[in-house]
């Protein structure tokens, strides 16, 4: 069976890490669209959509946003697997109905998450799982017909949509990137809790975090067996 081949949306500024994290944890053929320079597909023809993280709020008044926002809708319309990741699952939340807004702080560091119900996503994934997370938005309102998969009390970190998931965290950062990341918010968070972030920003953290790392095998999975499903009509017609 040939390869799987995804779309992949980069939503960051700065995408080396976030091109890097991707196609180490993805098994398929990665189609990469810069999507803040408004490169985006002129087509749906993928067996799954990933959109990544981006320092940008899906309400800002910037070019690219509206252009990726549609993209993702029209995919989700098509029936192609998507999943978004951290910036990502915002842009699918406002893609199928939802709202995101501002938090009155902001989440940062290794958390905890808590799973609501059972998905195939999170095969294999414990009922509270540790995850790194970086972000001031939150999804404030799910669409009409998601299903919330996990929290916290932060607010929503992941759901699904049909054949389409969100989830608020980073299950593909690295220690590089969480320690990156972290350091560029000195401005908007101050030394002393940055310091704090960054101390706990170890090897043994990293590794227990590794765990929600099993969704991309999940994703992946899933848009293989739909792939397979969606192919056996076609076979038995000719």
């Amino acid at each position: 069976m040939t390869r799987l081949r995804f779309a992949l949306l980069n939503a960051a500024h700065d995408g080396a890490n976030t091109r890097r994290n991707f196609r180490r944890e993805l098994d398929a053929a990665l189609v990469e669209f810069d999507a803040t320079d408004g490169q985006l597909p002129d087509h749906t023809d993928f067996d799954g959509v990933v959109v990544t993280g981006s320092r940008s709020s899906v309400y800002w008044d910037e070019a690219w946003i509206p252009p990726l926002v549609d993209y993702v809708a029209d995919a989700a319309a098509a029936g192609v697997p998507v999943l978004g990741v951290c910036y990502g699952h915002q842009v699918l939340a406002e893609a199928l109905g939802g709202r995101v807004a501002g938090m009155d702080g902001f989440e940062i560091g290794y958390n905890d998450v808590r799973r609501r119900g059972d998905d195939e996503l999170f095969d294999g994934v414990g009922e509270e799982f540790t995850a790194f997370t970086t972000h001031g938005d939150t999804v404030v309102d799910l669409p009409p017909s998601a299903t919330l998969l996990a929290e916290n009390d932060h607010g929503v970190h992941a759901f699904r949509d049909g054949h389409c998931w969100g989830v608020q965290f980073h299950p593909e950062y690295d220690v590089e990137t969480a320690r990156e990341v972290t350091e560029g918010k000195r401005e908007r968070l101050g030394d002393a809790r940055v310091d704090a972030v960054l101390d706990e920003i170890t090897p043994v953290a990293h590794d227990a975090a590794c765990e929600a790392k099993g969704l991309f095998d999940n994703f992946t999975e899933y848009a293989r067996r739909l792939r397979t499903e969606r192919a056996s009509p076609a076979a038995a017609d000719d």
